[in-house]
């Protein structure tokens, strides 16, 4: 069995995590460039946790700044076999006010502008998304935040936008009309990416505010997110402790086959197969590529 390594990518709000022992900062060098920040590794109730901050220590680097494959590529690098994205978003039902932590399963993509695969140009692969969240990581979510008391919704999509600006108001209106439950700028393409690195992958989507399509939100500014972000940060801390103490020491397969995404999914022939792209790929595909098993 594999032993569990827990990730946890701290979001707007969330650069540091109480509750670590034994820690150790880790800059890890990634042939795919910089990460946000070198990663924090550490114990939790003897859980192994590798905790990176998505935007750095002084919120750094905007959504569209952030080099998502470095992060992951790093984050596989120290063995994670299991991440949770905290990430604070807005809301499009009343039912989901601030201060409530959606379990989403669903994503919408629609940034632009970053690079969204490891994969390309020499070795072409292509992985399901059409279950994006690890569906154990979401009981274990689910479970925690009940037994901390924390209000939660089971199921809801995420809508990525591109950013840094907020929604227009004909935007809000659509995205609330599609039926979307929650938006923000930076679970995309990182869902994505660890799904290629073979990484169970699920958000906790903290809801600050209502978005511009609410009569009491119509005018979202930074000052009015960033109460409501505190106090979710305070509670996302709580969850993340009470979640490592229960979670499996062992890593459980996962039941859509996040672990094992990449069985079937390179297409290129292995002759045609680009050497330094496959250089590239050692931590991410190293499963696949080192055993020739596709």
């Amino acid at each position: 069995m594999t032993k569990s390594i827990l990730g946890i990518i701290g979001g707007s709000g969330i650069y540091d995590l109480p509750g670590l022992e034994n820690v150790r900062h880790e800059k890890v060098a990634s042939p795919w460039g910089e990460s946000s920040a070198p990663v924090r590794l550490g114990e939790m109730a003897g859980l192994p946790v590798a905790f990176m901050p998505r935007h750095d220590k002084g919120h750094r680097l905007s959504p569209s700044d952030i080099n998502y494959r470095a992060n992951i590529d790093v984050l596989k690098r120290v063995g994670v076999t299991d991440l949770i994205s905290l990430s604070a978003c807005g809301s499009f039902k009343e039912e989901m006010p601030p201060g409530t932590f959606v379990l989403v399963d669903q994503f919408v993509d629609r940034t632009y502008k970053r690079e969204s695969s490891f994969f390309g140009k020499g070795c072409v692969a292509h992985v399901s998304m059409a279950h994006p969240v690890s569906p154990r990581l979401r009981i274990h979510l689910a479970a925690a935040a009940e037994a901390e008391g924390i209000a939660f919704a089971r199921g809801g999509t995420y809508l990525c936008m591109e950013g840094p600006q907020f929604s227009s108001l004909a935007e809000s209106l659509t995205y609330k009309g599609q039926g979307y439950s929650v938006i923000g700028m930076t679970n995309m393409p990182e869902a994505k990416l660890a799904r290629e690195a073979e990484i169970c992958y699920a958000t906790v989507a903290m809801v600050t505010d209502f978005d511009c399509w609410h009569p009491d939100h119509d005018a979202v500014t930074v000052q009015d997110i960033i109460k409501v972000l505190l106090a979710n940060a305070e509670k996302a801390k709580q969850l993340v402790a009470r979640f490592a103490k229960d979670f499996p020491r062992e890593h459980e397969p996962c039941p859509i086959g996040s672990d094992r995404a990449l069985d079937t999914a390179i297409i290129t022939a292995p002759a045609a197969r680009d050497l330094e792209l496959l250089k590239k790929l050692d931590a991410v595909a190293g499963r696949v590529l080192k055993t020739g098993t596709i």
